[in-house]
């Protein structure tokens, strides 16, 4: 790969892990489901009228938004008063997990041993963090609200992948659209129409460049970044890079937010990290002997 390559994934991921930042200060202003429905919002309608629809069911697409929506909508509630930046960066990663939990009850998939392995050393981060939930940087609801989070995530993983492989910018733009919908419900359900109305009207410049980060550089730019690196490149020398977003999301959360860094947060994120890098070599593994096994003379 490149340098200016391996530059392009470092920096998206660099956006990706410090993007949680961005979000805490954005909630400073705006309530989370609206603040959520902003973000996909703008994600979809000026660029609806750009880029083509993928040749993919409305069912799919609705299917996929709803589920990608609920993601973002349960971290924001998550991330108001319930987990840190940092950890929410690193708990979130448990939809790798989870997808792969999916896979073996839906598609009836039979993992690696190694997966095994990577989920369970991920599982006693993920477990380390919940014994520590009454240390304030995590809540015993916080940390509830952000694996339902991964697991609206894991579900999205599996439609997508039902999807097959289409125009990946374009499939989150007019997804976007079908997350925006029913979290506007949410938010005037759960947020009220008169705290919608004051958080439009107050908020600031910081609000608002909050939510075009979210919809512009983190949603747009990264994922089309990310998706053009994949069109160029193995996935295999791409998603490694992945590995850095609880990373420069706790470092940043650290420096920009003062979050603390102790031991028992720096050991269960390593358990996190590793059982994420483990999964990664399980599946790179896989793929070679798949290869292997199909050009091998008969």
């Amino acid at each position: 790969m490149p340098a200016s390559h391996l530059l392009l994934a470092l920096s998206v991921v660099f956006l990706w892990g410090t993007n949680f930042v961005v979000i805490k200060w954005g909630l400073a202003e705006l309530p989370p489901f609206l603040f959520a429905c902003l973000r996909f919002a703008l994600s979809a309608w000026p660029c609806l009228m750009f880029v083509r629809r993928p040749p993919v069911g409305w069912g799919v697409l609705a299917t996929f938004g709803a589920l990608h929506g609920t993601v973002f909508g349960l971290l924001f509630l998550a991330m108001r008063a319930d987990i840190t930046p940092g950890l929410a960066s690193l708990v979130i990663q448990s939809q790798v997990f989870l997808t792969i939990a999916l896979g073996m009850v839906i598609g009836r998939e039979r993992p690696h041993p190694l997966q095994l392995a990577a989920l369970a050393l991920a599982a006693a981060g993920i477990a380390w963090i919940g014994a520590r939930s009454d240390g304030g940087a995590i809540t015993p609801t916080g940390l509830a609200i952000i694996l339902a989070a991964a697991l609206c995530w894991a579900g999205a993983n599996q439609v997508a992948r039902r999807a097959g492989r289409v125009d990946a910018l374009g499939f989150m733009i007019w997804s976007s659209l079908f997350a925006a919908l029913p979290l506007l419900a949410l938010s005037l359900w759960l947020e009220g129409p008169a705290r919608i109305a004051g958080a439009l009207t107050h908020a600031g410049v910081g609000a608002w460049a909050a939510v075009g980060w979210q919809a512009f550089v983190n949603s747009l730019f990264g994922f089309g970044a990310w998706n053009w690196l994949l069109a160029r490149h193995p996935a295999s020398l791409v998603t490694p890079a992945a590995l850095l977003v609880p990373v420069f999301g706790l470092g940043a959360s650290s420096l920009l937010l003062g979050e603390p860094l102790p031991g028992w947060k720096i050991g269960a994120a390593a358990l996190v990290v590793a059982g994420l890098a483990l999964n990664l070599y399980a599946a790179r593994r896989a793929a070679n002997l798949a290869t292997s096994a199909t050009t091998s003379p008969s």
